[in-house]
């Protein structure tokens, strides 16, 4: 690279890192043309994944494949390292890389744009780490789709009653909009699956339990629609368990704290997300969430050429009350990026930089096929409209016009075929198979001597 190059670091290949990448390629074509300027992209996944559709992957309304955005393919102009950020030190203007093979080995950069993200926030209750699956990746949608259906192929093939109530238990902790919306996409489609093709399983028999901490789930959409969610819920057979808190779970032993116990084979954790602890082990200024600080134009306080934006960033809200910040949503992520890009630009270019300033329009959920809430300018929306106005909204914020065309088709195919729901449980193993076939012939003391031309043996 040559010195006079400006070498843009990009943390985090999500939303924000993805967006703002996508707006200084467009913005900055000339400076990347003739080598002034260099963007670099980091992050352990070479696709930008779009987690409000998750719900809908893991039920089988939408291909997993089409939520997710590669990042080569859209940013073309820029260079993508496949790999983890371990630290950042920007006194000295370097960050410690980890790629997915080989040592790791130290990045020098001269502008930093941190996109680091949340990842799930767990706590230190028994068994929780050796049972539970989070909700935050395709492949967790993908490997819970899979392991909801091969619990019930399981429940439909056994004699025993232990292992059948058992497979039949799925929990999920948390009552945010990760687990409010697994929860029901996924009931709604193992409900169907089991209504239609097995006939050994009552729907009745499934038991689908909610467990939040709090007096109330999606406190986004407000109160009242937070009542109406937990009742529409329960009408649909989901035991929500308010102010309860998930005690233990070794060897899938659930243990509550209202006294409730049972086994459950699926145990979902979408309690919260926490900052990247990744931002730890940075010198970059962080509040006492460990989320970066950053100014109004999204300039990290105290320092220069360095950035950040998203969910691990506290972005002054210039709308709401003095102190206030803009919260961790889509809406948010999208603006902020694209700002980023906007302002890194007139930052390189000795611009005039603008404060991020947008107005929160409010919130949407969807509980199941054709069911949702929403609160929108102060709007409250239950129902099919609400459900309707939730695909809408995500289809239009959905990156790339082949994902959005990919999705709708997807959504139109379904109105005219019976949802898919075949379970590909091995899915996560594929070698085991032809590792139990090649063991036998592993050892050299059984494999049969030749034998000689003419010989009857």
């Amino acid at each position: 690279m040559d010195v006079n190059t400006r070498h843009v670091l990009i943390a985090g290949g999500g939303y924000v890192g993805m967006y703002t990448a996508l707006r200084l390629q467009k913005s900055l074509r000339s400076e990347l043309k003739r080598g002034e300027v260099k963007i670099t992209v980091v992050d352990p996944r070479s696709y930008m994944t779009y987690q409000p559709f998750l719900p809908e992957a893991a039920a089988g309304s939408v291909e997993p494949r089409h939520v997710v955005v590669p990042l080569r393919r859209v940013l073309p102009k820029t260079d993508v390292i496949t790999g983890r950020v371990l630290s950042i030190n920007h006194a000295s203007k370097t960050a410690r890389i980890e790629p997915r093979a080989g040592e790791a080995y130290d990045l020098k950069y001269d502008v930093l744009v941190s996109a680091l993200g949340s990842v799930a926030r767990t706590l230190p209750i028994p068994g929780l780490a050796e049972q539970g699956i989070g909700f935050k990746q395709v492949e967790e949608a993908i490997a819970l789709r899979n392991h909801v259906l091969d619990r019930l192929d399981l429940a439909a093939s056994t004699d025993d009653e232990e292992v059948r109530r058992r497979a039949l238990n799925f929990v999920f902790v948390g009552g945010g909009y990760a687990g409010v919306e697994a929860l029901a996409e996924l009931q709604d489609m193992a409900w169907y699956a089991v209504s239609r093709y097995y006939e050994d399983i009552k729907p009745e028999e499934m038991r689908w339990v909610l467990v939040e901490a709090s007096n109330r789930i999606l406190p986004e959409v407000g109160e009242d629609l937070g009542r109406y969610t937990v009742d529409r819920l329960r009408e649909a057979h989901i035991d929500v368990k308010l102010e309860t808190r998930l005690e233990s779970c070794v060897d899938g032993h659930v243990v509550l704290s209202d006294g409730t116990t049972f086994d459950s084979d699926t145990i979902v954790w979408t309690a919260g997300v926490k900052a990247n602890p990744v931002l730890a082990k940075t010198d970059l200024p962080l509040d006492e969430k460990g989320r970066v600080r950053t100014r109004t134009d999204l300039r990290i306080e105290g320092l220069d050429d360095a950035w950040a934006a998203g969910d691990a960033a506290a972005v002054p809200d210039v709308t709401g009350a003095p102190g206030a910040l803009t919260s961790p949503s889509a809406q948010h992520s999208l603006r902020q990026a694209k700002l980023l890009g906007t302002n890194i630009t007139a930052s390189l270019r000795g611009g005039e930089l603008r404060d991020y300033r947008w107005k929160h329009l409010g919130s949407l959920a969807s509980l199941g096929l054709h069911k949702g809430a929403a609160q929108l300018v102060g709007i409250k929306i239950k129902g099919w409209p609400a459900w309707f106005l939730h695909r809408s909204y995500h289809l239009l914020q959905m990156p790339t016009l082949n994902r959005k065309i990919r999705i709708a088709l997807d959504w139109t195919l379904a109105l005219f075929f019976r949802r898919e729901v075949v379970s590909l449980g091995d899915l996560q193993h594929p070698r085991d198979e032809f590792r139990r076939t090649a063991t036998p012939f592993s050892a050299k003391a059984e494999v049969p001597a030749p034998r000689k031309v003419g010989s009857r043996r």
